[in-house]
């Protein structure tokens, strides 16, 4: 394979209370896609942000072309050719692509005056996207694109800077089927054009299907390697998590023949002519599918008080209530787990005791005054009962891995107690253990009698979870599954807009 165009040679970082990375090596090839997976909080994304430059090992030393080198700066590895395009994608969604692509670049004319060259600018990204056979005119705003596109836009911008090493963290958990198979086949030419690609992900069957080799990272250390004749999904999980897991997804049934929530023609804003009706049962776990747009968030912001319903009726246990605000839902026994946890889940600057106790702050007040020792208790029990793994519960959120903010969203909930959950993509970036983890919790929630109304896009998770599936298209609910009916093409084909 010749010389590595990047070496990490006994990287090591450590964060307050935490070792993210001892002595992790890595080698990467020119022309390779190299997959690198493990747990939440295995070090991935800490390892990727010091190739970045975002920020600086404590010890160990990288090799570039075989020369030590020092990333002490994006603009150091933008300069190397090192591009990392983050999960959440880092654009101005009011610009056109061509003012995204060369943001902060701009090339200029007229001298001293220093306009920018927008001939320039357009004709330059138009070449990268005809590199890339984006079919579309480098002066389309972003936010009109969808979101395969927009991924598109990102890999544009590094290509843009002449990057020989590009690094994907978790590219595809918010594109369709679809615009995955786009960005494999564009990853492809990529490679063939004698780019490098760092691809993380805790999608297994994509890494099997696209990687040359994988490297495994475990509890911030190496676990093993894999070459591309080895990968498989029992390799992988093995090495990840050092044990086989048996029972990935649950088979027991709870549900009851009472419907705990009943929507009757529910008038959801963004789709006012799809009128919605629907029953989740005590003891279920009923999932919405459907493609990115389907209507599926819109639905349970409404059901949780976010958006207010133009029109139709909410029942809870049979009766009819009102639900204006979220205060509403909680009040009502329903809480809610957002498809963005880092956005609209947690507050990233406050600790874990606070994140899990803030939505019940009224439960643990005697004459308007805070009991501390309550909503210490609280905390500490919720992080025992749901094994989240922090220092303590005064740690930042924004320490904790992705698998235990999820964890620390849901305690949130759980500690209150309520009658429904509501779960959008619970899942999203989440590793095999984390999910293992969710789908156990799940499950003891819907045997003490919890309902459950789940939106996921994983099919794998939607036939692997539900006791019934109900599939969205275009803001309606385009058919109703019951578990004897269940297929990927009858799924796939009401998604679609089939019958």
């Amino acid at each position: 394979m010749g010389e590595p165009v990047l070496e990490v040679c006994g990287i090591c970082k450590r964060f307050p209370g935490i070792q993210a990375l001892n002595k992790v090596h890595l080698e990467l090839y020119k022309g390779e896609i190299l997959a690198v997976v493990g747990e939440n909080g295995a070090g991935k994304s800490t390892l990727m942000k010091i190739l970045d430059g975002i920020y600086s090992p404590d010890k160990g030393e990288i090799l570039y072309r075989g020369k030590k080198i020092t990333i002490d700066s994006v603009q150091t590895a933008t300069k190397l050719g090192i591009a990392l395009i983050h999960q959440e994608l880092n654009l101005s969604d009011n610009l056109d692509i061509a003012a995204n692509v060369f943001l902060g670049r701009e090339p200029c004319k007229m001298g001293p005056l220093r306009l920018i060259d927008r001939n320039r600018i357009n004709k330059d990204t138009a070449k990268i996207l005809r590199r890339l056979n984006v079919d579309c005119s480098s002066k389309t705003i972003v936010k009109d694109l969808p979101i395969g596109q927009q991924q598109m836009v990102e890999i544009a911008k590094a290509l843009s800077i002449n990057a020989c090493i590009l690094i994907m963290d978790e590219p595809t958990s918010s594109l369709s089927k679809f615009e995955t198979v786009q960005l494999f086949r564009v990853m492809r030419e990529l490679k063939s054009q004698g780019v490098s690609i760092i691809y993380v992900s805790h999608r297994l069957g994509e890494v099997k299907e696209v990687a040359d080799r994988v490297t495994v990272l475990r509890d911030g250390c190496n676990s093993g390697d894999l070459s591309r004749e080895e990968i498989d999904y029992d390799r992988m999980v093995k090495l990840m998590v050092g044990r086989n897991i048996q029972k990935f997804y649950r088979h027991m049934q709870y549900l009851t023949p009472k419907p705990v929530l009943e929507v009757r023609d529910l008038v959801v804003p963004s789709s006012p002519e799809h009128p919605i009706n629907l029953k989740l049962h005590s003891g279920e776990i009923l999932i919405l599918a459907g493609l990115v747009g389907a209507g599926r968030t819109e639905l349970l912001q409404t059901l949780f008080g976010v958006d207010k319903p133009i029109g139709g009726t909410i029942l809870l246990n049979g009766k009819p209530i009102v639900i204006k605000s979220p205060g509403d839902a909680i009040h009502a026994g329903i809480g809610f787990v957002p498809e963005d946890r880092r956005l609209n889940g947690l507050i990233l600057e406050m600790a874990v005791e606070v994140n899990i106790t803030l939505a019940g702050l009224k439960n643990y007040q005697k004459m308007k005054l805070i009991r501390f020792d309550q909503v210490r208790s609280v905390a500490k029990n919720m992080i025992g009962q749901l094994k989240i793994r922090t220092p303590s519960i005064d740690q930042e959120m924004q320490l904790l891995s992705g698998g235990n903010q999820q964890k620390v969203v849901l305690a949130k909930w759980l500690s209150l107690k309520p009658r429904i959950l509501l779960l959008d993509e619970p899942t999203r970036g989440l590793d095999v253990v984390s999910k293992e983890e969710i789908y156990s919790l799940m499950e003891k929630l819907v045997s003490e009698g919890v309902g459950i109304l789940m939106a996921s896009s994983e099919m794998q998770e939607v036939l692997g979870v539900a006791d019934r599936i109900l599939v969205m298209h275009e803001g309606r609910i385009s058919g109703e599954l019951n578990q004897e009916q269940f297929s990927e093409e009858v799924v796939v084909n009401l998604t679609t807009g089939g019958k």
